[in-house]
């Protein structure tokens, strides 16, 4: 199987890669990424997988790629809330053009499996607890928004032209490969880096704010399963186990692996940051009943030791 991971030098890209390639399920990984967040090191060590550094906007390069391709699994994105407050068109255009640019190209060459990476953030203003996929989408930022044209889009192209879709809603995903170098650094890597540099830790508000953080190889674990059985749904999925996580509490865990207490600095809340986020994991269990979730204290000890540059 020839398999396309756009976005595939993102962190969980890349980690995708390894398992598509080393579990078997791709025989070939194509990798489309224009490095805007992305990082072709996080590839070095997969000489099984082709790099073509490029954009999802470019319906050429995509009509080029496509056609030999069983699956497309579509990460490529313009990330960070913060960063769609500052330039809403630029999110857009990336997470909702190019996801239909990607839908096009899979109904144009032959109709490969397309799975799409959606957000929880679509969940936004709505406070039930916990977010199911058949609750009304509130978005409350542009990032959010883009997120549930993206996902909304691949639903309907699976509708209307019988393409074979699945549209996932990733909750804060965290592990290796996810840097902190930026100013839109996702709450973990941020909160490690300043750890490990002895520096206080940037929280946003209170702290009390919650989050069901996944670890990354639990997710790609489930991308790769989606791949090899060619599994679809007519509905978003979220991609989460209902935990609930403040971060204080991840701050508790993070200063429970390192052995020692860290320094907290509370800045001003973020605009368009929702107050808590906790998956219903149902539907998620209906079609991957096999699945088990990486626990968070295992997933920060792994991601310390990626790191520190022992894994």
């Amino acid at each position: 199987m020839r398999v396309l991971v756009t976005g595939g030098a993102g962190f969980i890209g890349a980690n995708l890669t390894r398992d598509l390639v080393d579990g078997g399920v791709a025989d070939e990984v194509v990798v489309l990424d224009d490095l805007s967040t992305g990082s072709k090191d996080n590839l070095a060590d997969q000489p099984h997988v082709e790099f073509v550094e490029g954009s999802i906007l470019d319906s050429g390069l995509l009509d080029r790629l496509v056609p030999d391709c069983q699956a497309i699994v579509h990460l490529a994105a313009r990330p960070s809330v913060p960063r769609s407050i500052l330039d809403p068109m630029a999110s857009h255009d990336a997470n909702a053009t190019g996801t239909m640019r990607v839908l096009e190209a899979a109904r144009q060459h032959g109709k490969p499996q397309v799975v799409v990476a959606s957000s929880s953030s679509v969940y936004g203003a709505n406070p039930a607890l916990p977010k199911r996929e058949d609750m009304v989408p509130m978005p409350v930022s542009p990032y959010a928004a883009s997120k549930l044209a993206a996902e909304s889009y691949a639903l309907a192209y699976g509708a209307s032209f019988d393409l074979p879709v699945l549209a996932f809603r990733f909750f804060n995903v965290f592990g290796p490969l996810q840097g902190a170098g930026h100013a839109y650094a996702a709450v973990v890597p941020a909160f490690l880096a300043a750890a490990l540099a002895g520096e206080a830790l940037p929280i946003h508000g209170t702290g009390e704010q919650t989050r069901d953080f996944t670890y990354v190889g639990t997710v790609t674990a489930v991308l790769a399963d989606t791949v090899r059985r060619g599994v679809t749904h007519a509905r978003p999925v979220n991609l989460a186990f209902g935990t609930r996580v403040s971060l204080l509490d991840l701050i508790d865990v993070i200063e429970g692996q390192l052995g020692t207490s860290v320094a907290r600095e509370h800045l001003e809340p973020r605009v368009g940051d929702v107050r808590d986020s906790q998956a219903d994991q149902s539907t998620l269990h209906e079609l991957f009943p096999d699945v088990r979730p990486v626990a968070l204290e295992e997933g920060i000890a792994r991601t310390i030791a990626w790191f520190q540059g022992s894994e």
